[in-house]
C-alpha cells in the first residue's frame, strides 16, 4: 500500500477529530498517567489526549513516515515515534486508537495482545469506522467489481471490522469490564467531488493504489458521477455523508 498522505487526510480535520474527542470524553474518569495513541496520524488525536490528560506521559505512534513528519511539525510540544501497534513495547495505563485498528488484520489476536500491554486496570479505548452499508461505500465496491478496472484478481484490504457481537466475545475473554457503542455522524460536504475526496484520504486509498494514477483518476470521476444519484443536494447546496463509527472501552 502506498504512503499515507497527511494533507489529504487533514482536508477534513474537524470531522476526523470529533470521534477522538468523543472517545476521550468517555474515559476521563480513569485518569491515565502513561498513554500511547496508536495510529496517531498527523497528531490530531494525540493533541486531543494532551488536552484531556495534561501531565500524562503521552506518545503518538504511526507506521507512516509522512504522518509522523506532519505530527511533529504541527505539534512540536508532543512526542511521536514511527512504530506499529504490534511492535509496541512496555506497559501503559491507556492505549488509545482512533480510526486505525481496522487496517490491522486478525482482531482476535490483536486486541488481546494490546490488552497485555496494559498495566493493571489499564484501559484500551478504540474507535473504528463501521460504515460498509453507507451508499457511498457500497458504490465503491460496486464500481470496483466492473471488469474495465481489472481488479477482479486483486485483493483489496479496505479496512474491515468484525461484528459488534464478535468484539463483545473477544473483550469478554480478555478484559475485566468493557463497554461497546456506536455513533452515526452526519457530515455536511460541499458537493459530490468533496464526497469522494473524503474517502480518498482513507477508504479509497487501496483501490487507487491498485489502479495507478490514470485509472485511479477515472475511477474517482466515475464515483463522483454515480454518487449524484445517491446523494441529493440540500437547500444549502451540500450533500450529507452518513458515517457510522464503532467504539469500545475495555479495562484490563
Amino acid at each position: 500500500m502506498s504512503e499515507w498522505n497527511a494533507m489529504q487526510y487533514l482536508k477534513f480535520r474537524e470531522q476526523r477529530t470529533q470521534p477522538a474527542t468523543d472517545l476521550a470524553a468517555r474515559i476521563m474518569k480513569f485518569c491515565p498517567r502513561t498513554i500511547v495513541d496508536i495510529g496517531c496520524g498527523p497528531g490530531n488525536s494525540t493533541a486531543v489526549l494532551a488536552d484531556f490528560f495534561p501531565g500524562a506521559a503521552l506518545t503518538g505512534i504511526d507506521t507512516s513516515p509522512d504522518m509522523i513528519r506532519k505530527a511533529k511539525a504541527d505539534h512540536p510540544d508532543l512526542h511521536f515515534e514511527l512504530c506499529g501497534a504490534m511492535s509496541l513495547a512496555g506497559q501503559y495505563d491507556l492505549l488509545f486508537s482512533n480510526a486505525c485498528l481496522q487496517w490491522i488484520p486478525d482482531h482476535h489476536f490483536l486486541i488481546p495482545s494490546l490488552m497485555n500491554r496494559l498495566n493493571a486496570h489499564g484501559i484500551l479505548a478504540v474507535q473504528m469506522p463501521m460504515n460498509r452499508d453507507e451508499p457511498l461505500f457500497r458504490l465503491i465496491e460496486e464500481v470496483a467489481r466492473e471488469e474495465r478496472w481489472g481488479l477482479q484478481n486483486t485483493r483489496i484490504h479496505a479496512g474491515e471490522t468484525l461484528l459488534p457481537s464478535e468484539y463483545s466475545d473477544i473483550l469478554s475473554a480478555c478484559s475485566s469490564w468493557f463497554d461497546i457503542w456506536e455513533t452515526k455522524y452526519y457530515h455536511r460536504l460541499a458537493g459530490h467531488k468533496e464526497l469522494v475526496h473524503w474517502v480518498k484520504g482513507a477508504r479509497l486509498r487501496p483501490y487507487l493504489d491498485a489502479l495507478g494514477e490514470a485509472k485511479g483518476a477515472a475511477f474517482e470521476e466515475e464515483l463522483v458521477k454515480r454518487s449524484q444519484e445517491l446523494y441529493p443536494v440540500t437547500e444549502r447546496g451540500e450533500v450529507i455523508l452518513g458515517f457510522r463509527r464503532f467504539f469500545f472501552v475495555a479495562v484490563k
